[in-house]
């Protein structure tokens, strides 16, 4: 019976989904020129992981108003959903032009960064987010990881002691990178 139950909710649940995108698709199609209906279309999209139509509606929010500043995040945020980090990076690189000292857009590209192995960029790009933001755990972490992977572990392990206090989670991960590259 419970089995059944989960079951009905997961079915309930894409159906709704699907008549969602199925309104919001209307409203698109009612007022073309609104660039907040393509926005909230292409988060239904997203959300249903229909990456491709996300992405179409975003592109679409973006010819309607090119300075739609969520509009390059979640074209970001999809690309490197579909692990197309080259276009991940473009476009948070976009999103980061409009607020250049935002730590988590510069947090967002360096992560696109290191999904592309370009560790050296991805750690000025987390160094930077620190800078704005000094008890950015996570970024610390990346950072300490793109040491590790450019040779620099003495300031990976410095990075580990600073994360023994702030978040021993992350602290013990980096501890496994660092024992890895001791191999």
């Amino acid at each position: 019976m419970l089995i059944l139950l989960a079951g009905m909710s997961i079915l309930t649940s894409c159906n709704r989904t699907e008549n969602d995108i199925n309104s919001l698709q209307q409203q698109v199609w009612k007022n073309p020129r609104n660039a907040r209906a393509y926005m909230l279309l292409g988060n239904a999209c997203a959300r249903a992981r229909r990456y491709s139509e996300a992405s179409a509606a975003y592109k679409s929010a973006l010819a309607i108003n090119p300075e739609l500043d969520d509009a390059f995040h979640a074209l970001a945020a999809v690309a490197f959903n579909q692990k197309n980090y080259g276009e991940a990076e473009k476009y948070f690189q976009q999103h980061l032009e409009r607020s250049p000292k935002d730590s988590l857009r510069l947090y967002d590209l360096g992560n696109a960064q290191m999904q592309l192995r370009q560790f050296d960029k991805a750690a000025k790009s987390y160094s930077e987010a620190i800078e704005n933001s000094d008890s950015f755990t996570d970024a610390h972490y990346n950072l300490a990881v793109c040491y590790i992977r450019t040779g620099r572990k003495a300031e990976a392990e410095v990075i580990y002691k600073w994360l023994l206090v702030k978040n021993n989670y992350l602290a013990i991960s980096l501890q496994k990178h660092l024992k890895n590259e001791a191999r």
